[in-house]
């Protein structure tokens, strides 16, 4: 038995999924909007999630981004929107598969055996500790001593990269990448701009050593630091 998340705002449309994945023998949890999802995303560490795009407090788009900065959990859209160029995006950000709404119930299934037979185990660390720097990435938060910072989500999601992956050189191209999507691959100077933004306020928050370092050519790295 797998163990599926929900998240739609549809309440029809997750008592719908409920009964037909508990029918096939799955657990089922969910979620009504994309803050309680990722919440519960990180507490329940489910094996796949069905994931809408439109949802109440946040575009599903954006939603994925931020579960793909911690996890390689398996990510199934199940979305009213047919545009090709949603479809696109949902996969470059790291979907693994797309299905439009209305629906057939056997291929939704499956599509679903498709994924858990090839699904990567979920990241086990939802928080990421730095020195006083505290990154809690599925609740999209950057505290100093129990202090958050404010942060945009472009400075969150670059601070995210680097923390997961501390003390090693993350280039210009996979950074661009990551936050804004392949679209993005010449433009380094968003990087340049965001990251003095995001070493000012981390300074102004009590960091006093240079933690964030531009290896120049190549990318930037979180080095260790403290107050």
């Amino acid at each position: 038995m797998s163990h599926i998340l929900v998240i739609d705002d549809e309440l029809s449309i997750r008592r719908l999924l409920r009964i037909l994945l508990e029918g096939a023998g799955h657990e089922v949890s969910s979620a009504e909007d994309a803050s309680h999802g990722l919440h519960e995303l990180a507490l329940s560490k489910p094996d796949l999630l069905i994931l809408d795009l439109g949802l109440p407090d946040m575009d599903g788009l954006e939603a994925l981004r931020r579960l793909r900065e911690w996890t390689q959990l398996p990510v199934l859209i199940l979305s009213a929107r047919p545009d090709p160029e949603d479809k696109v995006a949902a996969l470059d950000i790291g979907a693994d598969d797309y299905l439009t709404k209305p629906f057939d119930a056997s291929e939704l299934l499956a599509r679903m055996r498709a994924l858990l037979r090839r699904k990567t185990p979920l990241e086990e660390n939802a928080v990421l500790s730095h020195g006083s720097l505290v990154i809690d990435l599925a609740n999209h938060e950057a505290r100093v001593l129990e202090t958050a910072v404010a942060l945009t989500p472009i400075e969150f999601s670059l601070l995210a990269q680097l923390a997961r992956h501390s003390g090693r050189v993350l280039t210009h191209a996979h950074l661009l990448n990551a936050v804004w999507g392949p679209k993005a691959a010449d433009q380094a100077h968003y990087l340049r701009v965001h990251f003095a933004h995001l070493r000012r306020k981390l300074k102004t928050a009590g960091i006093t050593q240079e933690i964030i370092r531009n290896e120049p050519g190549i990318g930037y790295r979180l080095i260790n630091g403290g107050l």
